[in-house]
């Protein structure tokens, strides 16, 4: 929403207060709900990454495994670092890796039935948390149209 009143050299439209207000707001919305999600995630006796990867694997379209680098994707984060945090939930029996099977360099991971089983309440609270703010993101982002 930059009612097109300034302009730079390129003739981009320049950012309005209002622009910066709702990018603020946006921001602000967004860090609640990181902070919701991590403490949730802590009380569930699980890290924020740990439930960030066990969503991931939950969540990936058509399959319930994925392959490491896949999840690192998924996750932003490096593929060594992937590594350990998948080695830290087979520690805990929340994920198993499986061979990829033709490829044997390929390995796939999966939750554990005590991994689905933790995961489905915390995910459950995420989507209430979700329906409670949506109203506010929806007219947050309608501001920045």
């Amino acid at each position: 929403m930059n009612n097109g009143a300034r302009q730079d050299d390129g003739g981009r439209p320049l950012m309005s207060a209002d622009d910066y207000q709702a990018l603020a707001a946006f921001r602000y919305a967004l860090r609640q709900f990181l902070r919701f999600s991590e403490e949730a995630a802590r009380r569930a006796g699980v890290t924020p990454q740990q439930y960030l990867a066990m969503i991931a694997v939950r969540g990936f379209p058509g399959r319930d495994r994925l392959t490491v680098s896949e999840l690192a994707e998924r996750l932003q984060i490096r593929h060594h670092s992937a590594v350990g945090l998948i080695d830290r939930m087979v520690a805990q029996g929340l994920m198993v890796r499986q061979p990829g099977g033709a490829d044997r360099r390929q390995v796939f991971v999966s939750l554990t039935q005590r991994g689905a089983e933790l995961l489905e309440p915390l995910a459950a609270a995420h989507r209430d948390q979700l329906q409670r703010i949506g109203g506010d993101l929806r007219q947050i982002l309608e501001r920045l149209r």
